[in-house]
């Protein structure tokens, strides 16, 4: 088999990965789905192992087809590069991108900068949407979304853009009506503040994780009330540094049992529906928002002392 047909073998397997069916991944390629199916039995015979259970109504990925699709991407990513490269597309790049944000990420950290990047790219906008939801970015039609979490599996491409760290803080004016707890069990004699629909805290500490509900008198579905009350003084709170790091800085909170703190899996994500058929715009976006958090975001500076290394 040449080349170029294993190639597009490639494409039409990442197709269906992406869009989860063999019917969108003809649609895309222009192809009908019975040639898509006749490829993917072609390829699955050359291979000698099964890639995909398929059933009416999904397609699931078998062990080695999981394994194959990470490897697959991996090579169509290089030869788009190198096709980019070569025609120079990136230095025509134009259009709109739709992209999703974080609520209070995308106000603290997204938006700010929203002008440099685009006077650096003066024929794209952007059609910024703010959600703490997870958004469906290929029924939605998004171009890619900004993510702050320990993102679970899937077929979207994840490009992780900087660290998370979250940690336990209050205010030194309910440290000292309150005390300050000393262990993890003496959490439930304190005010915690969660919004109800946040998982339970989930900390590395010595001991290894441990699990903490939190409770309080306070209930609420936003993440920015809680941040309100916790500088307010209202309890407890785990917090992500981008989120409190000027109040650590300058004192109005501090860091309660500072050797515990959330998942260290947790982390900024640049998530897009896949590397191999990502849009240039995009790629100039991924890669200016590397840029401007990285290894070392900004917001972290002064805070060194109380993270990992």
């Amino acid at each position: 088999m040449t080349a170029s047909r294993d190639l597009f073998e490639m494409e039409i397997f990442a197709r269906i990965v992406t869009l989860g069916s063999m019917t969108g991944a003809g649609q895309a390629l222009g192809i009908s789905p019975a040639v898509v199916s006749k490829r993917i039995k072609k390829l699955e015979q050359r291979l000698g192992t099964r890639l995909m259970q398929r059933t009416t109504r999904q397609i699931t990925l078998t062990e080695a087809g999981q394994d194959y699709f990470e490897r697959v991407q991996r090579i169509l990513e290089q030869v788009e590069e190198a096709e980019a490269a070569v025609s120079q597309r990136a230095k025509q790049v134009r259009g709109t991108l739709k992209i999703s944000v974080p609520t209070s990420f995308g106000r603290m950290h997204v938006a700010p900068h929203l002008g440099q990047f685009l006077a650096e790219n003066e024929d794209i906008s952007i059609d910024l949407h703010s959600s703490d939801n997870y958004t469906d970015l290929v029924g939605e039609g998004f171009d890619l979304a900004v993510r702050v979490g320990d993102l679970p599996d899937s077929s979207l491409v994840a490009r992780r853009l900087a660290p998370i760290h979250r940690l336990l803080c209050a205010s030194p004016d309910y440290l000292a009506r309150y005390g300050e707890p000393q262990s993890l069990q003496d959490l439930p004699d304190h005010i915690c503040l969660a919004a109800h629909n946040q998982d339970p805290w989930r900390l590395e500490g010595p001991d290894g994780t441990e699990i903490v509900r939190a409770h309080g008198p306070l209930r609420t579905n936003s993440s920015e009330v809680v941040r309100s009350a916790v500088v307010a003084g209202l309890g407890i709170a785990l917090r992500s540094t981008w989120d409190v790091a000027d109040e650590l800085r300058d004192g109005r909170l501090k860091i309660v049992l500072p050797t515990y703190r959330a998942s260290s899996h947790v982390g900024l994500y640049a998530v897009y529906p896949s590397r191999r058929y990502l849009p240039a715009k995009v790629r100039l976006f991924v890669d200016f928002l590397a840029r401007l958090y990285g290894t070392n975001p900004y917001w972290d500076r002064g805070l060194e002392a109380f993270l990992p290394n």
